[in-house]
C-alpha cells in the first residue's frame, strides 16, 4: 500500500498518488551545478525536457557529464516494466535513477522527480539562487490504471491561441494525463486550416458577435470573435505533445454542429429546405438545426478534409479521429426530398439510420487508412444495436460500426455499457461526473453557473468502469476523459478556473489504483492537494480557491442555468 506523505509533513505530496512509495530516513541527494544528467538510449527526449523545465527553474545546467558512473540523474529504459510504468530511486550517495518501461514511463518518473524538488521547480526561472537542491530519499514504483487519461478542450466556441494550447499540454503532462482531445469545429467556428477548402477559415473561423452567458441571457459581446490554427501551428502542437507523450485526438463535427462549415460552403447544407446562403457562423449556444446534407458531394468534401488532417496528425501519435456525431436534429432531413430519396435508395428505415449510414461511411474510410473512428455515444443510434439475449456478438457488429470504432460515453454510462457489451472500446466521460464546464458550487458567486453542481469531491469519486460490465467487457474501457466546453469560458483564466483543481482529482482517478468510489479517502487527497496548490501557483494557474472565487473570478449579472439536476443545454 502507498504510504502518503501526510504522515511526513516535511515531504512533498505526490499527485496523482503512486502505487507504492517508501520514504527513506537517510540524507537527501543534492543537485548542484556539477550534477550530471545521464540519458540512456531512448530517453534523450526526457533529458531535453528536464533541462528545459527543471534546468530553467533551478538554474542548473544538468550537463551530460564526463563519466556515466558519476552520481547524478540517470534515465534508463527497462523493458521488464510496462511502457508507462516507472521506478524512481533517490539515494543520498548514489543519486537519482529514473527507470521506465519506455520513454513514456521515464517521462512520468521525471514528472514525479519535479514534484520532489518543490513548487519552485515549476517556475520558468529561478526565484532564489541556490547552490544545491535537495531531493528526499525515496523509492517510487508506479504505473497507470488506464491507458487513456484525457482532457477535451473546446476551442470552437471560444478560440484559444496556440500558446494557450501548448500551456495546456504542459498542464496535462504535469498531472500524467496522456490524451488531448482537440475539439476543432462546431457551429460557432472552424479552427483548422484546410488548404483545399480555404473558406472554412476565411469565413468559418469568425463570427460577428457572441452570446454572453447562457443562450437565454440578454447580453452580447458585440465584437468579432475567432481565429484558427495554420497547418504549421497544428504540426507544432502535435510535436510538442509528442515530446510530452501526449496523444492528440482531433475532432471534426459531422453531421451536426456544422453551421460554421455551411456558412463557408452553403452547398454543404440542406439547400432544398433551407436558404443556406443566409446562414452565418452561429453566434449563440444550443443545439443547432442546420446539419449537413446526406449527399455524395458532402462525403467527398469531408474526405478531403480528413485527408489533410491525417497528414497533420500522424498515426503514431494520433491513431484516432473523432467525428462528433452528437446532437444531430433530423427535422431538415425529414423535410428534405434529397434526404428522403437517399433513405429510400439505401433501404434505410428512418433518419436515425441515415445518420448511422453517414457515420459508418467514415468509419470504413478511416479504417481503410489504418485509423480508428471515435464518436460521441449518439453514433450508436440507428446503427450499432444493443445486444439482446439471443443476439451473438458478430450479429451485433454486422448491424453497425466496425469493431475498430470507439465510443465517447457522455450521456451517462449507458452508451458506454452498450458499446462495451458489443465489443467496442469506450472512453468514459459522463456529463454528470466529468464535464468541467459545470459549476463547482451552488453559491451565487460562481461565474456563469452552468449545469450540475459537481464538486471536487464528486470528481474524485468518479468511477470510470461501470459495475454492470463483466471483466471481459470492462477490458473495452480504454480509460476516462474530462471535457471542457467553452461557451461561457471566454478567456484562459476562465478555463483555468473551471478546470482546476478538479482536473487534479480527475488525474488521480485516471492514473491511480483507488478503492471503490465510496471508500476513497478524500480527506487524504485534499491534504495532498493543499501542498499541490503551491505548484499550481508557480505554474500561474488561476484555479478556484477552496473558499470560493476571488473577486476577479466572479461574473455578476451574467445569466447561467443554475438548476440542479437539469441538463444544461447550453
Amino acid at each position: 500500500m502507498t504510504t502518503h506523505p501526510e504522515t511526513h509533513p516535511e515531504l512533498p505530496p505526490l499527485v496523482p498518488a503512486p502505487r507504492h512509495q517508501r520514504w527513506g530516513s537517510g540524507s537527501p541527494f543534492s543537485l548542484d551545478s556539477a550534477t550530471p544528467l545521464h540519458a540512456g538510449p531512448g530517453t534523450e527526449g526526457v533529458a531535453r525536457w528536464l533541462r528545459a523545465t527543471v534546468g530553467a527553474a533551478t538554474g542548473l545546467p544538468l550537463d551530460p557529464g564526463a563519466s556515466p558512473d558519476a552520481p547524478g540523474i540517470s534515465l534508463t529504459v527497462d523493458p521488464d516494466l510496462a511502457p508507462e510504468a516507472y521506478r524512481l530511486l533517490v539515494d543520498g550517495q548514489g543519486g537519482v535513477r529514473v527507470e521506465g518501461g519506455a520513454a513514456a514511463g521515464v517521462f512520468w518518473g521525471a514528472q514525479t522527480l519535479r514534484q520532489l524538488l518543490g513548487p519552485e521547480a515549476f517556475r520558468r526561472a529561478p526565484v532564489v539562487r541556490r547552490d544545491a537542491w535537495a531531493v528526499p530519499e525515496v523509492v517510487v514504483e508506479d504505473a497507470p490504471r488506464f491507458g487513456w487519461r484525457g482532457m477535451m478542450l473546446d476551442v470552437a466556441r471560444h478560440f484559444r491561441p496556440k500558446d494557450d494550447v501548448l500551456r495546456q499540454l504542459d498542464l496535462l503532462a504535469a498531472h500524467k494525463l496522456n490524451v488531448f482531445h482537440f475539439h476543432l469545429t462546431d457551429d460557432q467556428g472552424w479552427r483548422v486550416e484546410i488548404k483545399r477548402h480555404p473558406k472554412l477559415t476565411e469565413v468559418g473561423a469568425w463570427r460577428p458577435r457572441t452570446k454572453y452567458g447562457h443562450r437565454a441571457s440578454p447580453l452580447w459581446e458585440d465584437r468579432p470573435h475567432g481565429g484558427f490554427y495554420t497547418q504549421d501551428d497544428i504540426r507544432e502542437i502535435v510535436a510538442y505533445a509528442r515530446e510530452r507523450h501526449i496523444r492528440v485526438v482531433p475532432e471534426i463535427d459531422i453531421p451536426g454542429h456544422s453551421q460554421a462549415a455551411i456558412a463557408a460552403y452553403p452547398e454543404l447544407g440542406n439547400t432544398d429546405v433551407v436558404d443556406t446562403t443566409e446562414l452565418g457562423v452561429w453566434d449563440t449556444w444550443g443545439v443547432n438545426p442546420n446539419v449537413l446534407a446526406p449527399t455524395e458531394a458532402v462525403l467527398r468534401f469531408y474526405e478531403g478534409v480528413f485527408e489533410e488532417l491525417l497528414g497533420l496528425f500522424p498515426a503514431d501519435t494520433s491513431p484516432f479521429l473523432h467525428i462528433g456525431g452528437d446532437e444531430c436534429p433530423k427535422d431538415q432531413w425529414k423535410r428534405s426530398p434529397t434526404a428522403q430519396a437517399r433513405i429510400a435508395e439505401l433501404g434505410l428505415k428512418d433518419e436515425d439510420e441515415l445518420q448511422s449510414w453517414f457515420i459508418r461511411h467514415f468509419d470504413s474510410w478511416l479504417s481503410a487508412r489504418g485509423r480508428r473512428l471515435i464518436g460521441w455515444d449518439e453514433i450508436l443510434e440507428g446503427g450499432l444495436a444493443r445486444p439482446s439475449p439471443t443476439t451473438t456478438l458478430p450479429d451485433v457488429l454486422r448491424t453497425g460500426l466496425s469493431s475498430r470504432a470507439a465510443v465517447s460515453s457522455w450521456r451517462g454510462y449507458a452508451g458506454g455499457i452498450a458499446a462495451a457489451r458489443a465489443g467496442h472500446d469506450v472512453v468514459m466521460c459522463p456529463e454528470q461526473q466529468v464535464y468541467l464546464d459545470h459549476r463547482q458550487h451552488g453559491g451565487a458567486d460562481e461565474p456563469v453557473p452552468i449545469g450540475y453542481v459537481r464538486t471536487l469531491e464528486d470528481v474524485y469519486r468518479f468511477e470510470p468502469v461501470p459495475p454492470q460490465l463483466t471483466a471481459e467487457e470492462a477490458r473495452h474501457v480504454l480509460g476516462a476523459q474530462a471535457n471542457v466546453w467553452t461557451e461561457v469560458m471566454e478567456t484562459r483564466e476562465r478555463v483555468d478556473y473551471q478546470v482546476f483543481p478538479r482536473l487534479v482529482a480527475f488525474s488521480e482517478v485516471a492514473w491511480s489504483e483507488l478503492p471503490a468510489a465510496a471508500e476513497r479517502d478524500f480527506a487524504a487527497f485534499e491534504a495532498r492537494l493543499d501542498g499541490h496548490r503551491s505548484r499550481l501557483d508557480a505554474l500561474g494557474v488561476d484555479y478556484r480557491p477552496p473558499g470560493g472565487p476571488h473577486p476577479w473570478q466572479r461574473r455578476p449579472g451574467v445569466l447561467g442555468r443554475p438548476i440542479e439536476g437539469a441538463p444544461p443545454n447550453v
